[in-house]
């Protein structure tokens, strides 16, 4: 897989991707990751990307030509499978989504910043506008990490177990997983359930799929889900 992504402050992206899973998934070629600086697509000696918007009110936008010129430019050398770009407006985020976005070869991401971009980058390039919460961010690029990192840990052999992330919460529809415990049994009076203890698979089953009902079902309740 090959993600890239547009951005009027791309420093802000370096340290997440080079960290933890993502690093690990870049070092195993098992996904590219490009971030491309929106000021290398101006041609004015400020490197301007931000403009006041037509019609007043307060902020700044984002200029339509830096973008046009990098998408343009990108879609020439590779089909791109979606081109997201990331807003509060957008469709919510949901984990049916990151396994789809996870089978696809090219994504591009746009992100925003300041009061936003100029609305013709959205209406000509983009294929799909998503949004990870009913709140608004300092720009796109948080969002665009966020949805990345759901993505990129479903590519096969990018996790050391093959199995984690098929069992993680959310992953087969509306289910939440289990609590977990590790070393020591104990802690501060706090004990590990006896049942995980007992080495009877068939009640560490049975325990397990009971507490996840019982989570799943106040996740929903707190989640207004129900």
């Amino acid at each position: 897989m090959r993600i890239d992504i547009i951005s009027a402050v791309p420093d802000s992206l370096f340290s997440p991707l080079n960290t933890s899973i993502l690093k690990r998934a870049q070092d195993k070629k098992k996904v590219e990751i490009i971030v491309h600086n929106l000021r290398d697509y101006t041609h004015d000696k400020h490197k301007q990307i931000d403009d006041k918007p037509f019609g007043g009110g307060p902020g700044m936008l984002l200029k339509p030509e830096p973008f046009f010129e990098c998408i343009e430019k990108l879609i020439s050398e590779r089909r791109y499978d979606h081109i997201i770009f990331t807003s509060p407006k957008g469709v919510l985020y949901n984990q049916k989504m990151a396994n789809k976005l996870s089978l696809a070869d090219n994504l591009l991401m746009v992100c925003g910043h300041y009061k936003g971009i100029d609305d013709r980058v959205r209406e000509k390039f983009c294929t799909d506008e998503i949004s990870i919460g009913n709140y608004v961010l300092s720009g796109g690029e948080l969002a665009s990490l966020v949805i990345i990192d759901s993505i990129v840990r479903l590519i096969p052999g990018v996790l050391n177990d093959s199995e984690s992330a098929l069992n993680d919460s959310l992953m087969d529809g509306d289910f939440v997983e289990p609590p977990y415990y590790t070393r020591p049994a104990e802690i501060a009076g706090m004990k590990v359930p006896e049942v995980l203890l007992s080495g009877n698979e068939k009640k560490i089953k049975e325990w397990k799929e009971q507490q996840s009902k019982l989570l799943t079902e106040k996740w929903k309740k707190i989640n207004n889900l129900e």
